[in-house]
């Protein structure tokens, strides 16, 4: 595996690839999460480039920048033995230089509601460093996580609207065994609030039973969401959504399908989840 450090050499090096590329981006902080994109897209491509950059652009003030548990050495060591060709682990100063005019990307409709209104500039910051990779790597296929149901469809919007023709790949969201959504910040949590952070996927369970039984009001769904969210006292509850899975409007009624969306603070750590409902 080489490690590949500048913009310049990143593309020296792509130009020399032949066949298919692959992407997995990454702030770093890499867990079992990280690696089932990896799992998922080693075989779906003749060479897979990871990238490892802590993203300060798509921070907000107040954020955990400063404490987001990224190693890099252990974070090299899980790209190489997931089967990655090339890591490219820029500076910031590689990724934003001075003397280069890094176009600030709109990243479209779908950041204007939910976290887009929690984490201002957050999407604005997510869309500019992924047109930034994707413009340094060139890759013919990346992975972004359902997880993460918002970003991943700004991600296509971008894919789409600037006419890049990469093949974005959904992964399916990983959880612990108790159904907790494998994200690098339950590192934050006490071994009370990794307990009390099950509540998540326990909400929206329920809101998902509910809608197979025949359930199609977004206010009674929502209400179930928030219902079961507070029996955690821990729980401090950002929003409780039954949104459109294209748009991420609110929905009055469920046509067909739709997606929860949670955003909860427990402790110092902002957990968001989301499930299908189809």
């Amino acid at each position: 595996m080489q490690v590949i450090r500048t913009a310049a050499e990143m593309r020296e090096v792509r130009r020399g690839m032949t066949g298919s590329v692959g992407l997995v981006a990454t702030l770093g902080g890499i867990h079992i999460g990280h690696t089932a994109h990896m799992n998922v897209l080693r075989p779906m491509c003749d060479v897979l480039v990871g990238s490892l950059f802590l993203n300060p652009t798509q921070f907000g003030d107040n954020e955990d920048l400063s404490k987001y548990p990224a190693n890099e050495d252990a974070d090299l060591a899980e790209f190489e033995k997931h089967g990655t060709d090339y890591v490219f682990a820029p500076s910031v100063g590689e990724m934003y230089p001075d003397d280069e005019d890094v176009p600030q990307i709109d990243p479209g409709p779908y950041a204007k509601l939910l976290d887009g209104v929690r984490r201002p500039g957050h999407f604005d910051g997510v869309a500019t460093v992924v047109n930034r990779l994707f413009s340094i790597i060139s890759p013919d296929k990346a992975t972004f996580g359902e997880k993460d149901a918002q970003q991943l469809r700004i991600i296509q919007y971008l894919n789409d609207s600037r006419g890049l023709g990469i093949d974005i790949i959904p992964i399916a969201t990983v959880r612990e065994d108790d159904g907790l959504a494998v994200s690098s910040r339950n590192t934050y949590l006490s071994p009370e609030e990794r307990e009390a952070a099950t509540i998540l996927f326990k909400a929206l369970t329920v809101a998902k039973l509910s809608f197979d039984s025949g359930e199609r009001s977004g206010e009674v769904l929502r209400f179930m969401l928030s219902s079961v969210l507070a029996g955690e006292s821990l729980a401090e509850v950002e929003y409780a959504s039954i949104a459109d899975v294209d748009t991420f409007e609110e929905l009055d009624y469920v046509e067909h399908s739709a997606r929860a969306l949670l955003a909860v603070k427990i402790g110092n750590a902002r957990l968001i989840d989301n499930l299908l409902l189809a």
